[in-house]
């Protein structure tokens, strides 16, 4: 890009990015700077900042649709919806780490996490293969880091040794297909790479293999079948609060790079499609079916995550506006119902000091308002209406039925009532299953209990005022057809 094409809006476009950028600085300084006794600021401060940033990008970063800095970034409304998405995962992250034991004082725990952040920002705005790949470098080296960030704890360093090890395999899988591309191609942007394919210049045979390279990278960060693996272990070992961040922000990431990539990059075409309707059915089937083994909590949400990969990707595979939109709101909807769930999570884990479904019995009478969220939180995983995740769940099958795959919507009704059974399975234990002789209730902050009702609102309001989301991902889905 020559300094003639560069404009100050461009600055404006990515203004949001700078302002994390900037906070991660103020918050090492702060770090530095405040005693021992005062260092919870340091997770209000992160907070606080990323709902200010939110702010910002909505008044003075609005999509333009435009390709900016020499073609590497896109700034339209699908990167627009996906980096307040994950801003404000960010943001409630932090919240939730306040008091957690081992992450909660450390200001380098929130500037890695703002790190990772960024790099989901330029994941959802790249329009370059370059721009991509470092973009999710960047996300991926900060979650590893974050997952064995409380190397005292065994189960940490395992946590993050794993994600570390499977991760950089799976990326460099991902680089060999993007390197393909270009090597077919002799062009690293998405929109000249999907005009070469269009051509016919290109095998089919090529493109496929190419397509399943990236899948294999892309099918890691959302953790779909068979590139599962990694999440049990990982989700159970981590820090909650990260195992929250990683199950939605980076997840929602994931999905964001396989819109850019098959929807703009490979858009012409259609020979990947059945290799990720066979990821969606086999995610949502055997995510469900091994989550109803599970004893502990976040074993079942790791199970859950990989089902609700599924479900998403159900919708992509309608490969239409409607379909776009229909991910897009399942996302958003996802990562507000996922971050409730675990926010519960970590408040009954402080208490009780361990993370078995058991542990939950007699809680409606012990802490009514905490039982009240994780009810509103579960529901809304198990797709009841009238909350957030029935409505996202109906406009991802309606994607479906609109695009002819009426088996796969059957597929996903039958996984989606498998799913009620485990969602019921530990409400049953948290409003029937009588509390422990002795147990008390379980402490609320009030920085958690400020998290849990916005949450918990959010999933109301998505649900029952689903329209203007709903309307959002709309507009998002299309401007990229």
């Amino acid at each position: 890009m020559s300094i003639a094409t560069f404009h100050p809006a461009h600055l404006i476009a990515i203004l949001p990015e700078l302002a994390l950028v900037a906070l991660a600085g103020v918050v090492m300084t702060m770090d530095v700077a405040l005693a021992e006794n005062r260092k919870r600021l340091l997770g209000l401060t992160t907070a606080v900042g990323s709902f200010v940033i939110i702010a910002l990008a909505l008044l003075f970063s609005q999509p333009t649709g435009e390709l900016i800095w020499g073609g590497m970034i896109r700034n339209d409304m699908a990167a627009f919806v996906f980096r307040l998405v994950f801003i404000f995962s960010g943001a409630i992250t932090a919240l939730l780490s306040l008091d957690v034991k081992g992450v909660a004082h450390k200001g380098d725990y929130y500037a890695i996490m703002l790190g990772a952040v960024v790099g989901m920002c330029f994941m959802a705005l790249a329009a370059d293969i370059i721009m991509l790949y470092l973009a999710m470098e960047t996300t991926g080296i900060a979650g590893y880091v974050l997952a064995g960030y409380v190397h005292r704890s065994d189960h940490s360093a395992e946590a993050g040794l794993k994600y570390f090890l499977f991760g950089a395999a799976t990326s460099a899988v991902m680089l060999y297909g993007l390197s393909l591309v270009y090597g077919f191609t002799g062009e690293t942007n998405l929109n000249a790479i999907a005009t070469v394919f269009a051509s016919g210049e290109v095998a089919l045979a090529a493109i496929v293999v190419a397509a399943v390279l990236i899948v294999v990278g892309v099918g890691f960060k959302i953790a779909a079948v068979p590139f599962h693996f990694w999440a049990p272990d990982v989700y159970e070992g981590a820090p909650t609060p990260v195992t929250a961040f990683v199950s939605t922000a980076s997840k929602t990431a994931g999905f964001a790079v396989l819109m850019r990539v098959f929807i703009t990059g490979l858009t012409a075409s259609g020979a990947w499609l059945p290799m990720l309707v066979a990821l969606a059915a086999v995610s949502m089937t055997l995510g469900n079916l091994l989550a109803l083994a599970q004893t502990n909590i976040k074993r079942l949400l790791a199970y859950s995550s990989i089902a609700h990969a599924g479900y998403a990707l159900v919708a992509f595979v309608a490969y239409s506006e409607l379909g776009m939109a229909a991910m897009v709101y399942y996302l958003m909807a996802y990562v507000v119902t996922n971050l409730a769930a675990f926010g519960v999570v970590i408040l009954v884990a402080r208490s009780a000091g361990s993370d078995e479904i058991a542990r939950y019995a007699g809680m409606s009478r012990r802490s009514p308002y905490l039982a009240l969220a994780m009810l509103v939180a579960f529901l809304s995983l198990a797709g009841m209406p009238p909350l957030a995740g029935f409505f996202g769940k109906f406009y991802v099958f309606a994607a479906a039925v609109n695009a002819g795959l009426v088996w796969l919507a059957f597929v996903g009704v039958l996984n989606a009532i498998v799913g009620l059974y485990y969602y019921l399975a530990v409400l049953k234990v948290v409003y029937v299953s009588p509390a422990p002789e002795g147990a008390a209730a379980v402490d609320v902050p009030r920085a958690y209990g400020f998290a849990l009702a916005v949450l918990s609102v959010g999933i109301i309001l998505l649900g029952t005022a689903s329209a203007p989301w709903f309307g959002w991902a709309l507009r998002a889905a299309q401007g990229l057809f």
